[in-house]
């Protein structure tokens, strides 16, 4: 796979113009020529409704003390923390998404992605690296692709990625060469890579053949 076939992933959007996985962030990202989609978190509030947020706490990006999943999504809402449904509809169905979980949200992810991006999740991959996340996700929806979220890729992760019938696995671009990505590829599996700053990361992955790099900064202009 060459550079210019590799997709470019915004990191959470772009969080030099906006905050990080807020819908400004991601309509910043998508605005960007060399954007190809989004890489962005889920989890679930408190009413049930998946939504996007990186951290189990509001103190980094918001600067308040609660959880994620003490607050109403409507609340949530109020303080720029978008609903699953509401990125879907601002992300259209032309940008691949990196949708990663950060724990099982049972079945409601599954139903708004279902009703957003139809019921082969076109053009978008189911992340995580919950291994429990991503086996609720192949009992809910088994012909949907999936990636094991990793630090390294060894044969451990392989093996792994293997027994719950992922796609492939989401690596650390800095545990990735040519024998990992060899090892990968001879078990079946695509090597998506994350998160890179520079364009000449990128370049060198993509002509290691990753299908996919989560980017920000310098690298998200292409």
């Amino acid at each position: 796979m060459s550079a210019e076939t590799a997709r470019r992933l915004a990191h959470r959007g772009d969080s030099r113009r906006a905050p990080e996985n807020t819908i400004e962030a991601f309509q910043a990202a998508l605005a960007l020529p060399a954007c190809d989609g989004l890489e962005f978190d889920v989890r679930v509030a408190a009413d049930g409704v998946p939504v996007i947020c990186h951290d189990a706490t509001l103190a980094r990006v918001q600067g308040r003390p609660e959880r994620v999943d003490a607050l109403r999504s409507d609340a949530l809402g109020d303080l720029g923390v978008p609903t699953l449904a509401d990125v879907l509809r601002v992300a259209g169905r032309r940008a691949f998404l990196d949708v990663e979980l950060k724990d099982d949200p049972g079945p409601a992810a599954v139903e708004v992605l279902a009703a957003g991006r139809g019921p082969e999740l076109h053009n978008a991959v189911v992340s995580s690296f919950d291994r429990e996340a991503l086996a609720g996700v192949a009992h809910r929806a088994p012909g949907w692709p999936r990636w094991l979220n990793a630090a390294i890729l060894d044969r451990g992760v392989v093996a792994a990625a293997l027994t719950l019938g992922c796609r492939g696995v989401s690596v650390d671009w800095r545990a990735l060469d040519v024998a990992a990505l060899a090892l990968a590829r001879d078990a079946g599996l695509e090597v998506a890579a994350w998160t890179v700053r520079r364009r000449t990361t990128f370049d060198r992955l993509a002509r290691l053949g990753v299908v996919a790099v989560c980017v920000e900064g310098a690298a998200l202009d292409g």
